[in-house]
C-alpha cells in the first residue's frame, strides 16, 4: 500500500485537511504501507514557504510522520514529458478561446437548453490556423479529450460510484502561460510514485472520474488505483465548514491549547459509530477501519472536542506535561489544578494564582468573616488537612457555613468564584500570600 496526503501550501491546515491526512496515515500504518507527503505548490502566486513549513509543523504536532516527501514545483520536467505523451496520442489539444468567448459559448448553450460544456470547437482548428495564431502572439491552453464513456469504480467509503464523462467539459490541463493544473499533476505523480490508494474528500468525486480517464490515457492500461472519498465535515449546525474560518485551523487549536491526542481521537471517530477516545495516532491505528465511515457528512462540534480535551487533560500524569508547564510548576501543583482545566493554556493563570501576585477586590460585606479567617490562619506546614480544619474554625467563629462561608474565602484567596479544590490548592498559595490576600480583601 502507498498513500499520499497532498495539501496546497496556500494557507494553514484546516481540520478537514487534518482528517484526510490522519485517515491516510492510519490506513498506511495499519497495513504496513508507505505514507507520502506531497506539497501541491504549482500555484506559484498563492503558494508560500511559510505555509509549507506550517503544514509540516502542524502534521508533526498531530503526531503524523511521513516516509517520503516532495514538492510538485520540483517535478515540472516530468509534467512536461507526460504532456508530450498525451499530445502524441491526440489526447491533449490546443485551444485559443478567451474567457469571454468561452462564457459566450456557455450562455448560448444554456439558451438552447443544452449543458454549458465546452463544444470542442478547437478541434476544428487546422495546424496552419494554430501556427498563424501563435505567430501573431497568441498562446494556447491545452485540454484533455475525455472519453465518451461512464467511469465507474468501487469507492472505499461511498460504494459504487460513476462519473459520466460526456456530461463534462474537456478539462484544461495546461494554462496559456504554460503552468500545469492539479487535475493533471496529481495524476502524473500518483502514476509515477506508485500510489495504490487515494483517500480524499467527497468534493473530488467528479475529479476522480476525470483523473481515471487521464491516468488510463497516460499509462495505456486500466486504472489500478483504489479510491475512497470521505464525506465533508460540517459545522455543529450542519452548515458548510469553511476552511477560511481561523477557528478551525490547526494553528488556532494549537494556540488555544487543544491537546493533539484529543484532536486526532476526535477526528478518527467522526462519521463513525465509535465514541471518540483521545489518543495519539499510533494508538489509533489498529482500531482504524475506513469502511466504518458513514456516507453522510460528519458534524465537527467544537464543544464535543473541548469535552474530550477536558477529559484527556484530567487524566494526564505530571510526566506527560512537565515540559509544557510554567517554570517551577511541580507535580503537586499539576495534580491540584488539572481537574479544573478545559485547555492547557489555562495552567499559566492558575500558576500565577498559586505562586504570583493577583488582584484581590475588597469585600466590605464580608469583613467579619475575613477577619476571623485572618485571625485563625493556621501555622505552616500546610497539607490537605489544613483547609477543612481552618474553615471549620472560621465557620464556628463567624457563624457561617456552605456557600456563605466558602465563596468569600475563595474570592479572597484566588480572586475567582470557581477553581480547584482548596484542600489541595491552599498549600500551594502558602501562608504569607494567604494572609496578604485576606488583608486586601478586608480593605
Amino acid at each position: 500500500m502507498k498513500v499520499r496526503f497532498a495539501p496546497s501550501p496556500t494557507g494553514w491546515l484546516h481540520v478537514g485537511n487534518a482528517r484526510i491526512a490522519l485517515a491516510n496515515w492510519l490506513e498506511a500504518r495499519k497495513r504496513g504501507g508507505t505514507f507520502i507527503l506531497r506539497l501541491d505548490d504549482t500555484d506559484t502566486e498563492r503558494s508560500k514557504p511559510e505555509f509549507a513549513q506550517g503544514i509540516e509543523e502542524d502534521l508533526r504536532w498531530l503526531g503524523l510522520d511521513w516516509d517520503e516527501s516532495f514538492r510538485q514545483s520540483d517535478r515540472i520536467e516530468r509534467y512536461q514529458a507526460a504532456a508530450e505523451v498525451l499530445k502524441k496520442k491526440g489526447l491533449l489539444y490546443p485551444c485559443l478561446e478567451t474567457e469571454e468567448e468561452l462564457n459566450y459559448k456557455r450562455e448560448q448553450r444554456r439558451k438552447q437548453g443544452r449543458a454549458p460544456i465546452y463544444d470542442r470547437g478547437a478541434l476544428k482548428m487546422t495546424a496552419e490556423q494554430l501556427a498563424r495564431a501563435i505567430e501573431n502572439g497568441k498562446s494556447p491552453h491545452w485540454r484533455f479529450k475525455l472519453n465518451t464513456r461512464t467511469v465507474t469504480w468501487q469507492d472505499g467509503v461511498l460504494g459504487n460510484r460513476q462519473v459520466k464523462l460526456p456530461s463534462l467539459s474537456d478539462p484544461v490541463l495546461i494554462r496559456a502561460d504554460g503552468s500545469f493544473l492539479y487535475t493533471f499533476t496529481s495524476v502524473v505523480d500518483d502514476l509515477e510514485t506508485g500510489i495504490t490508494h487515494v483517500i480524499r474528500g467527497e468534493d473530488h468525486v467528479t475529479s476522480t472520474g476525470i483523473q481515471i480517464d487521464i491516468l488510463e490515457g497516460l499509462s495505456g492500461r486500466p486504472n489500478r488505483i483504489h479510491f475512497a472519498h470521505m464525506p465533508l465535515l460540517t459545522d455543529s449546525e450542519g452548515g458548510q465548514l469553511s476552511k477560511r474560518l481561523g477557528s478551525v485551523s490547526l494553528r488556532q487549536f494549537r494556540r488555544d491549547g487543544i491537546e493533539p491526542a484529543a484532536l486526532t481521537g476526535y477526528l478518527a471517530a467522526l462519521g463513525t459509530s465509535n465514541d471518540p477516545v483521545a489518543a495519539a495516532p499510533r494508538g489509533l491505528a489498529q482500531s482504524w477501519d475506513i469502511t466504518r465511515v458513514s456516507h453522510s457528512p460528519a458534524r465537527f462540534d467544537t464543544k464535543q472536542l473541548l469535552a474530550l480535551n477536558r477529559k484527556h487533560l484530567h487524566a494526564l500524569a505530571f510526566a506527560d506535561v512537565r515540559d509544557r508547564l510554567p517554570e517551577g510548576a511541580d507535580e503537586p501543583f499539576w495534580l491540584a489544578i488539572r481537574g479544573n482545566l478545559d485547555l492547557l493554556a489555562e495552567v499559566r493563570d492558575w500558576y500565577e494564582i498559586a505562586r504570583g501576585e493577583i488582584t484581590v477586590a475588597p469585600q466590605p460585606d464580608e469583613t467579619a468573616l475575613l477577619q476571623a479567617a485572618l485571625q485563625s490562619l493556621p501555622p505552616e506546614p500546610w497539607d490537605e488537612t489544613s483547609w477543612p480544619a481552618w474553615t471549620a474554625a472560621i465557620g464556628q467563629a463567624a457563624q457561617k457555613k456552605g456557600k456563605a462561608l466558602f465563596l468569600p474565602l475563595r474570592r479572597a484567596l484566588t480572586g475567582e468564584d470557581h477553581g480547584p479544590d482548596l484542600k489541595t490548592f491552599l498549600p500551594l498559595i502558602g501562608r504569607a500570600r494567604a494572609a496578604s490576600r485576606l488583608q486586601r480583601a478586608i480593605g
